[in-house]
């Protein structure tokens, strides 16, 4: 027999008598229906395939998951990897374990274009999707993931390591999200055997060579609480374990602290039958021992988000060697090691739904937060930054518990409480005190958050970069969506300007819009603006576009090459002869000019052509960033040429000034007078305020030369609170 038809046959007679005959014929049809789907089919270790469907069932069946669970597990895999359809599911099984599977199975209409990030991000929000009208979808996902870990050895090196940091950071913080502490501890150490395979083995080979002391200290200290914790508490359960191989990584390797350093290694658990016992065993504990200030927690009061519930404290025993203790209520203990998996096990009191509802409420939560987002990836963001185990607790000043990731600031605070709140922030107080918004928070600080009443009033983009949490920052560029198109517009147009001028990438006005909406369509941008907006928010990552942007522009430039200007033309001997903009360029006759964005050539600066392809010539000064200061040892020396105006050139030149000044009433009055008596056109006017007192004015005027330019400077620097001028490629 077959060891897949032995697992099987196992299962069935495990559970023989915890599921009815109904519920047992459905696995039994599951299993004959998956072993005919996936009967052609080989696992890379050259076992049947079906194998690891029959093993995620007996996993969700040692959880004490329901039989539709169980069916769905031996069925998860053949719609993405059989010809089965969901309809033959659904009629075979029904509506419930058709979503199951459906809600399992990566998305399948993926564009080939998509990145290996875009493709994980959107198979993690239709896992979220469906674990909103299904809580059991997630819990599949991970039995399977559980199983693909214990067998990642016969896969490419490459795909292990993708497989085990994908683990690390998306799998093990949503079990861990979800309490179930069996498979997080599994999935974070077979992730790290992986990914660090030496440390990995030096932790084990370390644990395991003191495995023998390790454990009758263990036994030692359990028999001392014991003893002494029964003559309050009769009916306590104890036992013991040592932390996990991750746990001591993430101290060790990752925090640099030394085994000496850890203080739970070693953990002891009382387990009891009400709440009051638990504070009993904990004053008996801080009797018999010394506690280590600092490192007691009431996790009973203020529960983590995942619905744990225990006393912790770390107290030193008679040996000197640390340890802590953990204690807690049997209905606890279930909701820890089985988190939300222990309401099928145990049921845990949840007769009513609404109790069950409150506990995935942030699920719900999670996927309205994304909502405004352009961004596929935020929601990966989210599970690597807002999921870490790490929290701090902190009260509002009514005693409310939020509960935030390790390292979130007061921006962060305020946003977990209402988007509204955030949005209305003007400062906040901490224990009674005025603090900044970057203050980081520490457990069981009051913070006031202070707010205002005006409209005009809205959040900072700083603190998109300020706030730790995902979900702070996806509600901050929320709100500049929607109140600040206009603004994100400019700021848009002017990070694209940069970053292109950057990269060196140049196109004709009308050549670079077309150019540029292939890439918004793909971000489901509709305009340039739409694209502009999204960027100037904070909705599109544009640096994150760059990679194929910079693709697309070379096979752009490759596809002109044949229009590309003769390199004999180049190399004929040197004649003079004036273009139609006032510039004269040695060697080349009637070409086209063209001022480069980067620098906005005047009349009277010093400058240098350089030869595009297939657009004529590009005139750069010769203090511009992309102008080598060596051209002899330029990657195409060849393509520089020498330039400068024509003597009597007088035509007139747009330029853009930034003007940093001191933001006070009235200063945008003064600068538009003083350019107005010069007789000098303004095109257009932007502010931008930078939160320290200053702002920064950006005006675009029509000006003769560099020297016409100079007297404007030097006018405007005269004014009260002009602190400096200069160009601007915005």
């Amino acid at each position: 027999m077959e060891s897949y038809e032995q697992d099987y046959q196992k299962l069935i007679a495990d559970y023989q008598n915890t599921f009815s005959p109904t519920d047992i014929e459905k696995i039994k049809k599951a299993y004959a229906i998956a072993c005919e789907a996936h009967a052609n089919q080989k696992r890379r270790s050259g076992e049947p395939y079906i194998i690891h469907p029959v093993a995620v069932a007996k996993i969700l069946a040692d959880m004490g998951m329901d039989a539709e669970s169980v069916c769905a597990a031996l069925l998860h895999d053949v719609v993405e990897d059989t010809e089965t359809t969901s309809e033959e599911i659904r009629e075979q099984f029904g509506e419930s374990i058709e979503q199951l599977v459906d809600g399992v199975t990566k998305l399948g209409q993926i564009p080939l274009s998509a990145s290996k990030e875009e493709q994980q991000s959107e198979n993690v929000r239709k896992m979220f999707l469906a674990m909103s009208r299904d809580i059991r979808v997630i819990i599949i996902k991970l039995a399977d993931r559980v199983h693909n870990m214990r067998t990642l050895m016969h896969m490419p090196e490459e795909k292990r390591r993708y497989k085990a940091r994908e683990t690390l950071e998306i799998y093990a913080p949503i079990a861990h999200r979800l309490g179930i502490r069996a498979f997080k501890d599994e999935l974070e150490d077979l992730a790290i055997s992986y990914l660090d395979p030496v440390a990995y083995d030096e932790i084990a080979k370390n644990l395991e060579s003191q495995v023998e002391s390790r454990q009758n200290f263990l036994d030692s200290i359990k028999d001392e609480i014991l003893e002494r914790v029964r003559q309050e508490v009769p009916n306590v359960h104890i036992e013991g374990r040592i932390k996990s191989v991750h746990g001591i990584y993430r101290k060790t390797y990752m925090k640099g602290k030394t085994f000496d350093e850890i203080y739970d290694i070693y953990a002891v658990r009382l387990i009891v039958d009400s709440v009051y016992e638990c504070y009993c065993c904990l004053g008996v504990i801080h009797d018999m021992f010394n506690p280590i200030p600092g490192r007691f927690k009431d996790y009973i009061s203020t529960p983590k988000p995942n619905m744990y519930q225990s006393l912790h404290t770390t107290v030193i025993g008679r040996a000197g060697i640390p340890f802590e203790v953990q204690i807690r209520t049997w209905e606890m203990h279930h909701t820890a090691e089985y988190g939300i998996a222990a309401h099928w096990k145990y049921k845990l009191g949840m007769s009513g739904k609404a109790k069950f509802e409150e506990r995935l409420s942030w699920i719900r939560q999670l996927l309205e937060s994304q909502q405004d987002s352009d961004d596929v990836e935020d929601i990966v963001k989210t599970i690597k930054t807002d999921f870490i185990p790490e929290e701090v607790f902190a009260f509002t000043p009514k005693g409310d518990v939020i509960s935030l990731p390790m390292g979130s600031c007061i921006i962060d605070f305020a946003y977990s409480i209402h988007s509204g709140v955030g949005n209305k922030m003007i400062g906040a107080k901490v224990d009674g005190r005025i603090s900044t918004l970057d203050h980081k928070i520490n457990n069981g600080e009051i913070i006031e958050i202070l707010t205002t009443s005006s409209r005009d009033k809205g959040p900072s983009r700083d603190w998109i970069k300020i706030a730790k949490t995902s979900s702070a920052r996806t509600k901050i560029k929320g709100w500049f969506k929607k109140e600040k198109r206009e603004e994100n517009i400019v700021e848009g147009k002017a990070e694209v300007e940069r970053e292109f001028k950057r990269n060196n990438i140049s196109l004709p006005d009308k050549q670079m819009a077309e150019f540029l909406m292939k890439f918004a369509e793909k971000q489901h941008c509709n305009t340039l603006d739409d694209f502009f907006a999204a960027i100037g928010y904070g909705g599109i990552i544009f640096t994150n576009l760059l990679p194929r942007i910079k693709e697309e522009y070379q096979k752009l430039v490759k596809d002109s090459q044949t229009q590309e200007i003769p390199q004999e033309n180049i190399a004929q001997p040197k004649k003079t002869v004036k273009s139609a903009e006032g510039i004269i360029v040695e060697g080349i006759d009637n070409c086209l000019i063209k001022f480069s964005r980067c620098c906005d050539p005047l009349p009277g600066d010093d400058i240098i052509g350089f030869i595009t392809r297939g657009h004529g010539v590009s005139i750069h000064t010769r203090k511009c960033s992309n102008v080598p200061k060596d051209i002899s040892k330029a990657a195409e020396p060849e393509r520089w040429i020498n330039a400068h105006w024509d003597n009597k050139v007088q035509n007139s030149y747009r330029v853009t000034l930034a003007v940093t000044c001191i933001d006070r009433m009235g200063m945008l009055a003064d600068l538009s007078a003083v350019i107005a008596n010069m007789h000098v056109m303004i095109h257009s006017i932007f502010t931008k305020d930078t939160n320290d007192g200053r702002s920064t004015v950006y005006l675009t005027i029509t000006v003769n030369g560099a020297e016409h330019l100079r007297s404007v400077c030097e006018k405007l620097k005269k004014i009260k609170g002009v602190l400096s001028t200069e160009r601007s490629g915005l």
